[in-house]
């Protein structure tokens, strides 16, 4: 289960790729905007700012999240929703998702039915983090499928979920679309108190270490972070109170196509 006050950790650092996408959508007077995995609603709410004479809706598949986003202030509406299920109206002319894809298996294969159904000329802008050949990643899998633990963790073992700019690019034009993809590394300088956990470890815990924590009980829990926290200091390391972490994010923004008009 998503636990709304662990991701909302860093919350400047993991609010910016969102914001850097939302400036990158060209729409002007979208009748509808919907944000798929809208998780807290704390981002989406401010898209009511950006596009104030649309209707702005969150949709997530995390109850717990939904009902903090209802919390907040504002003319945002929040459901309850599997990305999976979801089909777009006809008057969504904004589609975007953030931070989201990489847990949705067969997402491509919702990103080329999304570009169908959208109606002509609007917008598909995601962001998915691109961050699993870093230290913090490869570390976090190789304590898993060495300890004792290898076999609860095993079934959640995978590869990298996503693809890379060019991938995505290819995907949405062969779809019809007009795209605009891009990748940016983001080096977030994150505070390392002397009495906390190591930081990369607290960033992981609101994502990539959820499911981890759930496969496991707490005794093993404890073992594992342990191994895991020493690791991660040795790819790392504290300097002068903060840890310097790069984190990879891909980001597209397609437009799909236009009707032609026929010639009387």
């Amino acid at each position: 289960m998503w636990d709304p006050a662990s991701y909302l950790r860093f919350t400047e650092e993991r609010s910016r790729p969102f914001h850097d996408l939302v400036a990158h959508i060209p729409a002007r007077l979208p009748r509808t905007v919907v944000d798929l995995g809208c998780g807290p609603g704390h981002l989406t709410a401010t898209l009511a700012d950006r596009w104030p004479e649309s209707r702005i809706a969150g949709i997530d598949s995390s109850p717990s999240m939904v009902d903090r986003a209802r919390q907040q202030a504002g003319r945002v509406t929040f459901t309850v929703g599997d990305l999976h299920d979801w089909e777009p109206g006809p008057d969504v002319d904004v589609l975007l998702t953030n931070a989201v894809l990489q847990w949705v298996p067969g997402h491509q294969r919702l990103l080329t039915r999304w570009a169908r159904e959208l109606p002509p000329g609007a917008w598909l802008a995601a962001q998915v983090p691109a961050n699993y050949d870093a230290p913090s990643h490869r570390t976090l899998w190789a304590v898993a499928d060495q300890g004792p633990w290898r076999a609860e963790l095993l079934p959640l073992l995978r590869e990298a979920p996503v693809r890379d700019a060019v991938g995505y690019a290819e995907l949405l034009a062969g779809a019809g679309c007009a795209v605009d993809a891009w990748e940016t590394t983001y080096v977030h300088l994150l505070p390392a108190p002397a009495d906390a956990d190591h930081p990369v470890f607290t960033w992981l815990e609101g994502t990539a270490l959820r499911p981890i924590r759930a496969a496991l009980d707490d005794a093993t829990w404890d073992r594992f972070r342990a191994t895991l926290s020493a690791r991660l200091v040795e790819h790392y390391p504290v300097r002068h109170g903060q840890v310097y972490f790069p984190f990879r994010r891909v980001f597209f923004v397609a437009r799909t196509p236009t009707r032609v008009e026929e010639n009387p």
